[in-house]
């Protein structure tokens, strides 16, 4: 497990998913998805600071080669997508794009569509490159509004 560090800022945790309105019926590693596909889209993009690097440079390199999917990602670093994992310009989008709510309608209307919700999506490549290729338009909308 990575260690702890203390965070600025969390803009979501799997944990506040699975004690809510998860169904009874799923495992609660089914909480960690959506993060996970966030934080595997920043990987395959290197848009991760310098902290994150340093801590998880195996499992950077496993998640680019496919060896661990997106939920594995994400209980690496206990459900947390937070500010240290994410460079300056990532942060910004990330403020933006995940915690202005753009992602979760991104979320619903390309991987959730007829599931019950989103908790039931799969963890596997074709929703990740699905959702993946949305995230970077958004990214690259936002870099033209910014001028980033």
């Amino acid at each position: 497990m990575i260690k702890e560090k203390k965070q600025d800022k969390v803009y979501d945790l799997a944990k506040n998913h699975f004690l809510g309105d998860f169904p009874a019926s799923l495992p609660i590693e089914k909480a960690y998805l959506h993060i996970g596909i966030y934080m595997g889209w920043v990987i395959d993009n290197e848009l991760y600071s310098e902290y994150f690097e340093d801590e998880a440079s195996t499992e950077i390199y496993r998640f680019t080669r496919r060896e661990i999917g997106c939920i594995i990602l994400a209980e690496i670093w206990n459900g947390a997508l937070s500010h240290e994992l994410f460079n300056d310009e990532t942060n910004l989008f990330t403020f933006y794009y995940y915690a202005g709510g753009i992602f979760k309608k991104d979320y619903y209307s390309v991987l959730v569509k007829s599931h019950k919700t989103i908790y039931h999506v799969e963890d596997n490549w074709e929703n990740f490159e699905m959702i993946s290729d949305r995230m970077s338009e958004r990214f690259e909308e936002w870099k033209k509004l910014t001028n980033t």
